[in-house]
């Protein structure tokens, strides 16, 4: 079925302002108007509905997942803006492709939402166009997209800053605690945080020996399993960068098992800000993940009440919080 964006191309204007134009909104003169209309009818899309005004005053979020810290922390800041505008949130979560696959080819959003958030799950082309042909605003957290609204933190701006806080500490033999190699979203903060990492290295003149990454899947866990089996081999490094708190978190309780004290014999540095890192003493990269989702609310409200045509992107900066489980060592 033909969308805004085929309805655009055959009348000459912007994907914005066929979307305000079969909303009923402001800000559209009645002769560009009724070119919209007319190209609409050629292409047979449905006008009745589009051209109706009406509202479900709700907005739907996408996540893969919802127990998840930093995915329920987001829907939270979303859920308070949404809140106090009057909005209800409606909820997609899904876990494997077949589920992503109906969610991005309308059938569970077309007609039930007036807005889409989506959360850290990086879009194809086709599922991005899929999303900007319901003609609803749409906006991202963690990623940034040109056709689109955005609120994201600087991943790799952060993993160099915990890195560099061990390098300054005196450590050259720092290990990795990654991302999952075999994920199945291809989610971009396991690569942009350990490109950081390596940058770091690298500026540092520091060497990189690949059997100091162990991989998790940013839980605490896996940060546990991937511990055990870096404390298994030889050249024991006098410290780690953990991807994630909950793997920071995790990796922490290994070690104690293993008898290795931190910071004594290991420093380890987190990411996230996660609210048991400060139970854990832990030195972590902090990021505001509520505020994300927050914008992301207010950013789609912007846009179903203002009628504007600015396409936010804003990255967040994160913080340094440094406590007892990184120290200094001899060089």
């Amino acid at each position: 079925m033909a969308g805004i964006k085929e309805i655009a191309a055959l009348a000459g204007v912007s994907t914005a302002t066929v979307s305000r134009a079969l909303r009923g909104m402001r800000h559209v003169n009645e002769e560009t108007r009724e070119k919209i209309v007319e190209a609409a009818e050629k292409l047979n899309y449905p006008l009745e509905s589009a051209l109706s005004g009406t509202r479900t005053h709700s907005v739907g979020i996408v996540a893969p997942f919802i127990s998840n810290w930093y995915y329920s922390n987001v829907i939270h800041g979303a859920e308070h803006a949404l809140r106090e505008a009057g909005f209800d949130l409606l909820l997609y979560n899904f876990g494997h492709m077949k589920s992503r696959e109906r969610l991005f080819q309308h059938k569970l959003l077309k007609g039930r939402v007036d807005g889409i958030i989506v959360i850290s799950v990086p879009p194809s082309e086709e599922e991005f166009d899929s999303m900007l042909n319901l003609g609803i605003p749409v906006a991202l957290v963690g990623m940034h997209h040109a056709g689109c609204a955005s609120v994201a933190i600087d991943d790799v701006a952060g993993a160099r800053t915990a890195t560099q806080h061990l390098v300054n500490q005196g450590h050259k033999q720092i290990a990795l605690m990654s991302g999952r190699t075999d994920d199945p979203f291809n989610f971009s903060v396991p690569q942009d945080r350990r490109m950081g990492f390596m940058q770091v290295l690298a500026e540092n003149r520091l060497d990189w020996i690949p059997s100091r990454e162990v991989h998790g899947d940013f839980t605490m866990h896996a940060g546990a399993r991937a511990m055990d089996e870096l404390l298994a081999r030889p050249n024991r490094p006098t410290a780690i960068f953990c991807e994630s708190d909950e793997m920071a978190i995790g990796a922490m309780q290994a070690a104690r098992r293993h008898g290795i004290k931190v910071p004594d014999d290991m420093s380890i540095v987190g990411f996230d800000g996660h609210e048991m890192a400060e139970f854990s003493d832990l030195t972590t990269i902090e990021q505001p993940v509520q505020l994300m989702g927050e914008l992301a609310a207010r950013a789609i409200m912007d846009k179903l009440h203002r009628s504007t045509t600015e396409m936010l992107s804003i990255t967040l900066p994160t913080t340094l919080i440094v406590r007892n489980s990184t120290r200094r060592i001899d060089a």
